[in-house]
């Protein structure tokens, strides 16, 4: 009864194995085109419509009936399919996914040889056929190192079970591992095919093709970057074996640039033994000015000071200067009436024509009038498309008591001290998002992890026994952590979760040493850096009602976990901000208007000390 269909696929199989490198992706039976037979209509019923037009009745479900040789029943029973359908159509479905699993098990020759229709059962007559195994599987023409890289080893072929997907997954691996040598139109095949029985013996074989290598970069479209550094950028050199890789990485990798608008994914056309590749890319208004006013209610106003206060924020960044990638930022807060924050950062790209980023920042802060703290850095970031981007760095971190008159009188030591933290870290960050600026999918991750030592130095104003029982020398660890998922919903819709948190671990910390918190870029609802902290979380839901590209409403809510450990003050809160606000473009610029209200262990839910928010980004 099975004499020709076996026979058949016996054949189709020796065809198969001997074919050309994706024989088996291309030849195994897709949906619709599993050896199922079509069969007869199922019997149709002779009675009237009833159908109501208020209720529309549920006709009855398909039964399927398997039937095959008894030696195959108990294997049969390991393939779990569903015992009826809502229909013909899907009862033929269901058949089909039942060959298919058992052919993707190494029982190649299987096929349903009938089907039949008795009322509402289709019974199906089913052939299992022996399981295929590999006797061997040889390296034909291969180096040792490129099957390495892909992954095989011959022990793994060896009597073992011939998955087609499996060998299509090696197949896929060499390919794509001479792509990245220079051949992009090779193929794998298998020669020296011997079929006994059930088992399966023969040689990989790699058809190189002729080698090709790297032409030039060509940019389609309105930009002012240079063509000299998008070719280091990209590590896309003339002259060098074309990698299919590289060709993939490029778009992720322009994604990564805050100035450039990627308007498609590059194209490669290939001519006398060159590739040459085609960047689809504009210019995009990147550079920023932001001026932002805080009006904010001052909790303990003293005497001729006003009940408000105003605080600013003024930020500059241009990138991409002379079309080479380079960055400058600078920013300037004033916090309070006599706090006040200044950064400075700067990014030079493809340092000494390499793949890497040199970049160097330098932070001054001054709270009131008791301490000043400067935090000079340097880093290399090393971009990659797969793997984010990964930063070494360096940072010192000097902090300085301003000169009080009390501290002669003190008996203990105060909240503050001099330090020194010289520390080494290493900075991961992960970037999917469609946007850098407007992101409606996708997600961002960035972990840091620093050590060092951590000098305390004796002030000449307070008293030398003070320092007796402090350790002047010690290390000191800082851990950060970072998570944001963009998910669209409905037709512009957005929900923003994020994560983000720090931690101090040293044996003894001070108030200029901890994290500052509060305000419009931490926790929403509460004064600029109103909380200190040696160790945080905080949580944020955010919904974002998009009306354009750049213009949407959102209400969102801050949870935030803060823990202070200082020697006599261990203390922890849980603070909340609540809020909503809108973000419209303006002629000048892009407006930005924030309402928030915040309650902590100090400060309860109250309109009279809610914060607003507003502020005009410029970008040109």
């Amino acid at each position: 009864m099975y004499a020709r269909p076996l026979a058949f696929f016996l054949l189709s199989v020796l065809l198969l194995l001997a074919g050309s490198g994706l024989a088996w992706a291309q030849t195994l039976p897709a949906a619709g085109q599993v050896p199922v037979p079509t069969p007869a209509f199922p019997p149709t019923s002779s009675q009237p419509d009833t159908t109501s037009r208020r209720k529309i009745a549920v006709g009855p479900r398909t039964h399927i009936r398997v039937v095959t040789e008894a030696a195959d029943q108990a294997l049969l029973r390991r393939y779990r399919h569903r015992p009826s359908a809502t229909d013909s159509l899907a009862a033929q479905r269901e058949v089909r996914a039942l060959v298919l699993a058992l052919q993707a098990d190494s029982y190649l020759t299987a096929s349903a040889d009938a089907m039949r229709w008795s009322r509402d059962t289709l019974r199906v007559q089913l052939y299992v056929g022996e399981k295929f195994r590999w006797a061997r599987l040889r390296n034909g023409n291969l180096g040792d190192g490129l099957l390495t890289r892909a992954g095989f080893r011959e022990k793994l072929y060896a009597n073992k079970p011939f998955e087609p997907a499996e060998w299509t997954r090696l197949q896929q691996h060499i390919l794509a591992e001479a792509e990245n040598q220079g051949y992009p139109f090779a193929t794998v095949r298998l020669d020296s095919v011997q079929l006994r029985g059930a088992d399966i013996e023969g040689r990989v074989v790699l058809d190189r093709g002729r080698v090709v290598v790297f032409d030039s970069i060509q940019i389609v479209g309105k930009t002012k970057t240079r063509k000299q550094f998008l070719t280091k950028y990209l590590q896309i050199f003339p002259n060098q074996p074309y990698s299919q890789q590289r060709v993939e990485a490029a778009a992720r990798l322009l994604r990564q640039l805050p100035y450039l608008q990627v308007r498609g994914e590059p194209e490669v056309r290939f001519a006398k033994g060159k590739a040459r590749v085609y960047l689809f890319i504009d210019d995009r208004s990147s550079n920023q000015f932001d001026a932002i006013v805080g009006v904010l209610p001052n909790p303990n106003p003293g005497v001729g000071q006003k009940k408000l206060q105003i605080t600013g924020d003024v930020t500059i960044n241009l990138r991409n200067l002379s079309g080479g990638g380079k960055q400058i930022g600078l920013q300037w807060r004033k916090l309070d009436v006599s706090s006040q924050l200044f950064d400075a950062q700067y990014l030079h790209p493809n340092f000494f024509g390499t793949p890497l980023e040199l970049g160097g920042s330098f932070n001054l802060y001054k709270q009131s009038n008791a301490f000043l703290t400067l935090r000079p850095r340097l880093q290399v970031t090393y971009p990659t498309a797969r793997a984010g981007r990964i930063t070494f760095f360096t940072e010192r971190r000097s902090s300085r008591l301003l000169s009080d008159s009390t501290f002669r009188l003190r008996t203990v030591l105060p909240d503050t001290i001099d330090s020194e933290y010289n520390s080494y870290g290493l900075e991961y960050n992960w970037n999917s998002l469609d946007d850098l600026f407007f992101p409606r999918r996708g997600r961002l991750a960035s972990g840091l992890a620093a050590v060092g030592t951590k000098r305390i130095s004796k002030n000449a104003d307070l008293n030398d026994t003070l320092y007796q029982r402090l350790p002047l020398r010690s290390t000191q660890i800082t851990l950060g952590l970072r998570v944001e998922q963009y998910l669209p919903v409905g037709k512009n819709g957005v929900v923003l979760a994020r994560l983000r948190g720090e931690s101090l671990v040293n044996e003894r910390l001070f108030l200029n040493d901890m994290f500052r918190l509060g305000g419009l870029a931490t926790l929403r609802g509460f004064n600029e850096y109103a909380f200190y902290a040696s160790s945080y979380g905080i949580g944020t839901i955010e919904f974002r009602q998009f009306t354009g590209g750049d213009t949407f409403v959102f209400v969102f809510a801050d949870q935030a976990y803060l823990r202070r450990d200082l020697d006599n003050d261990q203390t922890s809160d849980t603070p909340t901000g609540l809020g909503a606000g809108l973000s419209f473009r303006t002629g000048a610029g892009l407006f930005q208007f924030v309402y928030s209200v915040g309650r902590s262990q100090d400060q309860p839910f109250s309109l009279s000390t809610s914060k607003i928010h507003f502020g005009i980004t410029s970008r040109f």
